[in-house]
């Protein structure tokens, strides 16, 4: 049991990234205009809209590397530190967003996993 906990927590810290990106994706096709919205939105907090598709690519990215487990140790820290720079970027909440990156940083210091594609080399 304690061999695959940690394989949870990759997966569930990698799902916070992919819902985010399935749901954009959703707005995007549920509204004509859903990511000029979205830029717009960006654009309200001092974002400029061409950061629009670079965020969608790295939650995409990494939230699927997170959850293969495919060089976890590098992108457990990119992700956190992204997560802590569009924290304050975007004024979202703090302390959810620290405890993402804090449980991200917990995986970067225990990188091997059961049931991942790193695992799979050895």
């Amino acid at each position: 049991m304690q061999k695959y906990l940690p394989t949870v927590a990759r997966i569930l810290l990698s799902q916070i990234f992919l819902v985010q990106v399935i749901a954009l994706i959703i707005g995007f096709s549920s509204h004509p205009d859903g990511y000029q919205q979205y830029q717009a939105q960006l654009g309200s907090l001092g974002l400029p809209g061409i950061f629009a598709p670079l965020i969608i690519l790295i939650n995409l990215v990494g939230g699927a590397a997170l959850f293969l487990g495919y060089k976890t140790k590098a992108f457990a820290l990119m992700m956190a530190i992204y997560a802590l720079v569009l924290t304050f970027l975007l004024q979202l909440p703090v302390l959810q967003y620290l405890a993402i990156a804090g449980g991200l940083l917990m995986l970067y210091l225990n990188p091997n996993t059961a049931c991942s594609i790193d695992n799979l080399k050895k």
